[in-house]
């Protein structure tokens, strides 16, 4: 009977596997590394606590004389615990750009790809995707599970996360975290996706003309 059962789990890893391959072949689905996942939700965490930067104190519960403990919220547990909670939603908030192959890939905007098809779009050309338009900016594959990658990751290291926050923070918490949970750590040398920038792309007859001066610009040298 156990046997069975260790058989019957193994067919199922084997199988969850292979559906990944799969995917990742027949679609081009590239999910997260974990490299990927630690640099994301740590610089996801960073940005929510510095975005709720306050020296502000608050109440929370009471002392042994029957007063109420008064707390700095830049300390607080509430901060931390509103933070975690709120983390993983943020991964949403990011697209994919299937044109990058490093963790820029991943980036709160919207793809040199898809800009490029918007445009055709926004001229009166119709372009055919496989979906409805209004599908086109809903969360990718890899975003989708890159929300269950973050969960995961909270739960995993959660403790890690706390020691740094309520600790001393001498060094970013990419650095705290990252640098001691992963194996490989290759992708956090790499610039965030949002720093990447990308040079906007030139209509035909913006083209045409710098073709066409390009060309004079040989003619006259060819003269000369």
């Amino acid at each position: 009977m156990e046997m069975h059962v260790v058989i019957g789990l193994l067919f199922i890893v084997i199988s969850a596997v292979q559906c990944g391959d799969i995917e990742e072949e027949k679609y081009g689905v590239i999910y997260a590394t974990d490299c990927e996942v630690c640099k994301l939700v740590t610089k996801e965490v960073s940005e929510r606590l510095q975005s709720t930067d306050s020296s502000d104190v608050i109440e929370t519960g009471y002392s042994i004389d029957g007063k109420k403990k008064k707390t700095k919220y830049n300390k607080s547990e509430l901060r931390l615990v509103e933070t975690l909670e709120e983390v993983c939603n943020g991964m949403l908030d990011y697209r994919i750009h299937k044109e990058r192959k490093d963790s820029t890939r991943f980036a709160k905007k919207m793809s040199q790809t898809f800009q490029t098809l918007h445009n055709l779009v926004n001229k009166g050309v119709k372009v055919d995707l496989g979906m409805p338009y209004e599908l086109w900016d809903e969360p990718s594959a890899e975003i989708s599970h890159l929300k269950t990658q973050c969960e995961r990751f909270i739960e995993d290291h959660e403790d890690r996360i706390s020691d740094w926050y309520f600790g001393k923070q001498k060094n970013p918490l990419k650095e705290s975290v990252c640098k001691k949970v992963l194996r490989d750590k290759k992708c956090l040398d790499e610039p965030n996706g949002e720093d990447i920038e990308v040079e906007p792309e030139a209509d035909s007859e913006t083209q045409g003309k710098r073709s066409r001066k390009g060309d004079m610009g040989k003619s006259d040298k060819s003269e000369l």
